[in-house]
């Protein structure tokens, strides 16, 4: 290390010397000396400049690699590479004047040396460390030095700028120690120069902003749009404890580790296997196939479920980690209830592209206003509960010149499942002491609970009539106090008159209700396809998740059944709610003879969708393994 520094100090020391003969000041020599490098090397200073916001402009860029194969290192590795080589970039350029100032650091210890040797009456040769005293302040003056180039840098560099505070802080903490310890060990002179490189350069970095603007040349808005994507797919599935993710990992192991899987259901929560139920019961009743089930809640009850059933493979995989999974399925057949395959952050397989992505509805009837244009764009197949999905996923096709999805006529195995329960305890339910009225309302704003409720119950109360009201779970979870506030209110009004439910555990309540009273919940359709019963609909504000669903098809029939199976009262008429219901209690036959029709109607096969489903699934599975079987593979 001493030969090195004696044979860089030698063209330094001239450099150095020069410099002192025009000022005959050693300290100001150092300065003038090291604003002379900085001229010197200005050229490589702007190649870095230009590396720097090549690297910024990539940013959205590596941004949506990111997005698009989240969790994937390996791929997102491979993918960044292939964008390096394509846009000429070299990411090990920001190390270069690092690695420059390294050089030129252990040049000036030499130089330093060399230019003062045998100038015994300066202090410029001491070390802080061996000298002590007022020596000490050069430390805190190089360490203080740093940390304003660290505060100029975080605003000035274009890469700097863009990093987060941590690593900001990482980047400036580590300049900060060494110049802590290169003023403390190294000669003061030296520790001049340092503060004065360091000083220097956030005027060096003002220059280049002049000569190279990086706003010119870089889009900020796609950069923060990129970032707040990216920002939201981390943050997805919320904190979760030690053992859940150590449960997750696990499962996602196990999980690959099976090979040849031909059948995967997808749940986002608990609540989700009943869409699944009757197809899943009836693959287990009529074939061997092992049913892999993916959920997203790690109190599913799949897994009890499992436990009872060993062809049922449960495994937990939260929303991040879903994404590295969905891209990695190695399945032939996918089925879920979730929307928007490929629009957002979960993907069809990269590995397997002949897999079969399979949608089954979790609403019966219409779709085209609840969901956004595309949201089934990407499936292979669509389970319809009725003919009133089909006409809109046709229509969608045509006008949007989409190539034509396989449809299969199923059914709704929701509201199967709920008749049957229903006959089975239909006497009890029919032959009640009192009438009850159920208002069951959507979660969405302005609903029934924050419009009308005591419009509604001020007509309503009344002898003979029992009403339950049973918000939407969604909403007591978001409006808590607002839901606290009406349980206070009422307080007071006896439970043959009026109930709350708070618990969700049973719908009872639903079942044994005489009418329904709702807005715009998805429990009307199925209540009153069930139960034959009708429905009270509030036209409270709607929530349109499709603004071009006139496009398709100007009048949904969950816009023009709604007075089929009921009633339907504007909110600012919501006081003459107990007169209609009367009426409706009074012509519940007529009622219940029109739903039976209504049923028949629009909802396909009543009673055997999952035969259906479970059938065709059955069937297409066949024709992969003898297609694979047939080609070798």
């Amino acid at each position: 290390m001493g030969y090195i520094t004696e044979l860089l100090g030698i063209p330094l020391g001239a450099l150095l010397s020069v410099c002192f003969l025009a000022v005959r000041n050693y300290g100001i020599a150092i300065a003038v000396f090291t604003a002379l490098t900085k001229v010197i090397l200005f050229p490589v200073s702007m190649w870095v400049q230009r590396n720097s916001i090549k690297m910024v402009q990539l940013t959205p860029e590596l941004n949506q690699l990111k997005l698009k194969y989240y969790g994937d290192k390996d791929t997102i590795a491979e993918e960044t590479q292939v964008l390096y080589k394509r846009e000429n970039y070299h990411p090990l350029a920001s190390t270069i004047p690092m690695f420059i100032q390294l050089i030129l650091l252990i040049g000036v210890i030499g130089a330093v040396r060399g230019m003062l040797e045998g100038e015994d009456n300066t202090i410029l040769v001491q070390i802080p460390s061996e000298v002590g005293g007022a020596a000490l302040l050069m430390p805190l003056a190089a360490g203080g030095a740093a940390l304003l180039l660290g505060l100029a840098q975080n605003h000035l560099n274009p890469l700097q700028r863009e990093q987060g505070k941590a690593e900001q802080w990482m980047t400036n903490g580590f300049s900060i120690a060494i110049s802590l310890v290169l003023g403390a060990f190294v000669p003061l002179g030296v520790g001049i120069y340092w503060i004065c490189s360091n000083l220097f350069t956030i005027l060096q970095q003002i220059i280049l902003n002049t000569v190279i603007p990086p706003k010119k040349y870089i889009d900020y808005e796609a950069l923060e749009k990129s970032r707040q994507e990216l920002a939201k797919i981390s943050s997805l599935g919320g904190k979760r404890s030690k053992e859940e993710k150590q449960r997750e990992k696990a499962d996602y192991k196990r999980f690959f580790s099976i090979a040849n899987k031909h059948l995967v259901f997808y749940s986002e929560r608990s609540g989700f296997y009943k869409y699944f139920e009757n197809v899943i019961d009836y693959l287990l009743n009529h074939s061997n196939v092992t049913i892999h089930y993916i959920t997203s809640d790690p109190k599913d009850a799949i897994f009890q479920k499992a436990a009872e059933q060993p062809r049922i493979k449960p495994y937990y995989i939260g929303e991040r980690r879903l994404i590295t999974l969905m891209m990695k399925m190695d399945a032939d057949m996918v089925v879920m209830t979730m929307t928007d395959l490929e629009n957002f952050h979960i993907k069809r397989s990269y590995i397997r592209k002949d897999a079969e992505y399979v949608y089954m509805f979790h609403a019966p009837l219409s779709f085209i206003m609840t969901l956004r244009d595309g949201a089934l764009d990407h499936y292979d197949t669509i389970f319809c509960t009725g003919k009133g999905q089909v006409e809109e996923i046709r229509k969608s096709e045509e006008i949007y010149h989409l190539p034509q999805k396989k449809i299969i006529e199923c059914g709704y195995g929701v509201i199967e499942n709920m008749r049957k329960h229903y006959l089975e305890n239909e006497a009890r339910y029919k032959n009640q002491e009192v009438k009850k009225i159920l208002i069951a309302p959507s979660w969405q704003e302005d609903n029934i609970l924050d419009s009308c409720l005591d419009q509604i119950l001020q007509s309503s109360l009344r002898d003979g009539w029992q009403i339950i009201v049973r918000p939407h779970p969604e909403y007591v979870k978001r409006y808590g106090a607002r839901w606290n506030v009406l349980l206070e209110k009422y307080k007071d009004i006896p439970e043959s008159c009026l109930i709350l439910q708070t618990d969700f555990s049973s719908n009872e309540t639903v079942y044994s209700a005489d009418v329904l009273v709702s807005d715009w919940s998805g429990i009307a359709f199925e209540y009153a396809f069930a139960t034959r019963k009708p429905v009270l609909s509030i036209n409270t504000p709607m929530k349109v998740s499709n603004p071009n669903y006139a496009k398709v098809i100007p009048q949904p029939l969950n816009l023009t059944l709604r007075s089929e199976i009921g009633v339907q009262l504007e909110p600012d008429a919501a006081d003459q709610a107990g007169r209609v219901l009367a009426e409706m209690l009074d012509h519940a036959e007529d009622y219940e003879r029109k739903i039976a029709q209504l049923t028949d109607e629009y909802l396909y096969n009543m009673g055997k969708s999952g035969e259906i489903g479970g059938a065709y699934i059955l069937q297409s599975l066949q024709k992969k393994i003898q297609s694979r079987k047939n080609s070798g593979q």
